[in-house]
């Protein structure tokens, strides 16, 4: 047991509730879905989830604040905060792809210290917090610890983004290419999916130049606890300015050299 295991503990059952909206409204029908101003999706899906999670948290932590995508800050009367993306992924899942996760996070004084990434379509949950490690499976009775690579050589890692468009508009394309070229596997995987494969070991780096809050701040402590490291492209500790690279340790230096 941890500090942090009666947070974990309502992590998973946020997840639970969450899970269950999801899961209802995916591929059906009916499914509702509007343009928010930045032109990207929002279904209903991602608005009932959000407010199914918002209720729990009232009853259950009433003293924290909440940061939500889709419904945004409700201040706490301390400095502690959740931060919720109802549904990482929405292009995703208003197409039917099982790619999409519920991500929950716990900030203390701003530092993310707790994290769990729900993708109910998957059949597959991971989550960590700060000192308790880093577990995944398909609930939280049958987790178990999961792990980075060994991988030490860019010419043997797998490596992981989003999409090329983010970089060619931070003027950083020429340099993301040459990291590309110069690794043995590349993929894009994009959302949560390829920092979860991360911190599995599964690949070795995932990188990303543009992040919200509520996009990041669940995966670094589970990233972490796998035994990865997390900054933005400056080098400073995640959430930093929105950018992201996470790696397995190993290859970090070399990737902030090359990218930042």
């Amino acid at each position: 047991m941890t500090g942090y295991a009666a947070d974990l503990a309502l992590a998973h059952t946020l997840a639970d509730r969450a899970d269950a909206v999801s899961m209802d409204r995916f591929r059906a029908l009916d499914l509702r879905v509007d343009a928010k101003p930045d032109l990207t999706p929002v279904s209903d899906a991602d608005t009932a989830v959000e407010r199914e999670i918002r209720a729990v948290l009232a009853a259950q932590r009433p003293a924290d604040g909440i940061i939500g995508e889709e419904f945004g800050a409700t201040a706490g009367t301390g400095g502690r905060r959740w931060v919720v993306d109802p549904i990482d992924g929405t292009k995703n899942y208003i197409r039917g792809v099982p790619i999409w996760a519920t991500l929950i996070a716990l900030l203390e004084d701003d530092r993310p210290v707790l994290g769990l990434v729900s993708a109910p379509a998957l059949g597959r949950r991971w989550w960590g917090a700060t000192g308790a490690g880093a577990y995944a499976g398909p609930d939280a009775a049958a987790g178990t610890p999961i792990r980075v690579s060994g991988v030490r050589q860019l010419g043997d890692a797998s490596f992981c983004y989003a999409s090329l468009d983010g970089w060619e508009a931070a003027g950083r394309l020429p340099a993301m290419l040459d990291v590309l070229r110069a690794c043995w596997r590349t993929r894009a995987y994009g959302d949560f999916y390829g920092y979860m494969l991360l911190a599995e070991g599964a690949l070795d780096v995932m990188v990303e130049p543009e992040l919200s809050l509520w996009d990041i701040a669940a995966l670094v402590p589970i990233v972490t606890e796998a035994g990865g490291t997390f900054t933005d492209l400056t080098g400073r500790p995640a959430p930093g300015d929105g950018s992201s690279v996470a790696t397995n340790g190993a290859l970090h230096a070399e990737i902030l050299s090359r990218l930042g």
